[in-house]
């Protein structure tokens, strides 16, 4: 199967600008350099701390828009052989992920001897491991090697959940052809019941988090808003953004959800709007979006390089440690370069398995 490429010019910014979000969320939430730079930052310190992490909303959304776009643009699913899509799938996550896994087991191996913070992640088990490698680490209960690395698990979790939807309408529409109205009913309405029941119940229940049923609100508006302006019935699919989002917040106000409404309704402005797509088009985002992936895998065992011999050589000098966030995070968009253009790139498998919307926490 080929899918042709759909992706819409100036969602890479969308991702590059998440990216960095979360690189810089990242740098704040793990120390020390962070701590040595906190009093005076502190405002942007917190900020980058309590709200950096809500950029993951982009990446689910983009991830559901993107997931609409290749496996049912118009509601029915334009795929065949879902197991064989999904195996796809996930060897398109894993080959730059085992790639960034092994560098920050390595990382940890390295600066465990001699520097001692709670960021360091313990030596890893066989089992940890191979847990790691199966994306069954949260589910499991074993330790991440890694930030971040439970939304690999997640996306791989909602591209399967979403495959499995349009396959089984599919076949229930050939089984039945009379029962649905219109060919795409029976898909669109399991992915509208499913996630009315993510956004009223499954995302307020923290213990699910390691579930794609958590995330796949978000998910979902992502797909809606793809369907806005690739159907006929653009208002409907307005009104059912509106109408999730509405009804969710009014249940349980999440500013997370307020994100992945807000990057809901970007992508429709996206889609509509010239003057957006152009000023978007910037070469260096564009760049960026194209490596968030992989600087995403990447990023944190550089910062753990980083915070370890920053903290050796410099542990109280302030400009030290405020050079060597920076420093973090330009040698995470390298690292996460080389690992696109060396491994992602290199290793992605034909036939248009579009990438992770994105990745983090």
């Amino acid at each position: 199967m080929s899918l042709p490429d759909k992706r819409l010019p100036g969602i890479d910014a969308f991702k590059g600008i998440a990216c960095v979000m979360i690189v810089w969320h990242h740098l704040a939430f793990y120390g020390p350099m962070s701590d040595v730079v906190y009093p005076f930052v502190p405002g942007l310190t917190n900020w980058l701390y309590d709200y950096g992490r809500m950029a993951v909303q982009v990446f689910l959304v983009v991830a559901g828009f993107l997931a609409a776009s290749s496996l049912a643009p118009e509601g029915v699913a334009a795929f065949g052989q879902p197991g064989r899509l999904i195996l796809r799938r996930y060897r398109r996550l894993v080959q730059p992920y085992l790639v960034a896994l092994a560098v920050s087991v390595l990382v940890a191996a390295l600066v465990r001897p001699w520097f001692d913070h709670p960021s360091v992640p313990a030596a890893p088990t066989i089992v940890q491991l191979l847990a790691h490698v199966l994306l069954l680490q949260d589910v499991l209960g074993q330790e991440a090697l890694s930030a971040g690395v439970w939304y690999v698990a997640i996306d791989l979790q909602l591209f399967a959940m979403s495959v499995l939807i349009f396959g089984v309408a599919r076949q229930l529409q050939t089984r039945w052809p009379g029962i649905p109205a219109h060919p795409g009913f029976l898909g669109v309405g399991l992915v509208l019941l499913l996630a009315a029941s993510s956004l009223l119940f499954f995302n307020r229940q923290a213990g699910l988090d390691m579930t794609g049923l958590y995330f796949f609100g978000s998910y979902a508006l992502g797909m809606l808003a793809f369907w806005v302006l690739n159907t006929l019935r653009r208002g409907q699919w307005l009104l059912a953004i509106a109408l999730l989002g509405g009804a969710a917040l009014a249940l349980d106000f999440r500013g997370r959800l307020v994100v992945a409404l807000m990057v809901a309704f970007g992508l429709v402005g996206l889609q509509q709007s010239a003057w957006l797509r152009r000023s978007l088009q910037q070469r260096w985002l564009t760049q960026l979006g194209k490596i968030s992936y992989s600087v995403f895998l990447i990023h944190f065992p550089v910062c753990l390089l980083v915070n370890a011999v920053v903290s050796h050589f410099w542990p109280t000098q302030v400009l030290a440690n405020a050079l060597g966030l920076l420093a973090a995070f330009l040698l995470s968009l390298l690292a996460g370069g080389l690992l696109h253009w060396g491994v992602e790139s290199r290793w992605a498998p034909s036939g248009g398995v579009q990438k992770a919307g994105f990745v983090p926490q």
